[in-house]
């Protein structure tokens, strides 16, 4: 019940593009806030981006403005974190979360806010 499933990571060189997802099973996504988060070796997790259960609202950390796009697919009840220009910096383990608070017009980076967690995907930057 209530699980997050991310996918997408892997080995990329400097300047390309990864899309990760964010799979949720037991419940609806739409009604949650999602974030995502990241923990490169040595480093505490840090908030990346995050978007609204309305998907009307989205943050991004200041490292990666410009360049990381997230985005909600009710359809197929995932959302998406598009990377593009990836920098070796990027190089982490990429976990999504959700929270079941009333977020409809907002959200945060905080790990703290988020109920439901995945596993994570290692995402690689490098030549």
């Amino acid at each position: 019940q209530l699980q997050l499933v991310e996918s997408g990571g892997g080995l990329v060189q400097p300047g390309g593009s990864l899309r990760l997802s964010c799979a949720a099973f037991g419940f609806t996504l739409d009604y949650y806030a999602i974030g995502w988060f990241r923990q490169a070796p040595g480093k505490e997790r840090e908030g990346v981006s995050c978007i609204s259960s309305s998907g009307g609202s989205t943050n991004y950390a200041d490292s990666v403005k410009g360049r990381f796009t997230i985005s909600r697919d009710n359809a197929k009840n995932t959302v998406i974190l598009l990377m593009n220009s990836l920098k070796p910096e990027d190089t982490a383990v990429y976990y999504c979360a959700a929270t079941s608070r009333g977020f409809k017009h907002i959200c945060m980076m905080t790990s703290g806010e988020y109920d439901y967690w995945g596993q994570g995907t290692q995402v690689t930057v490098s030549s």
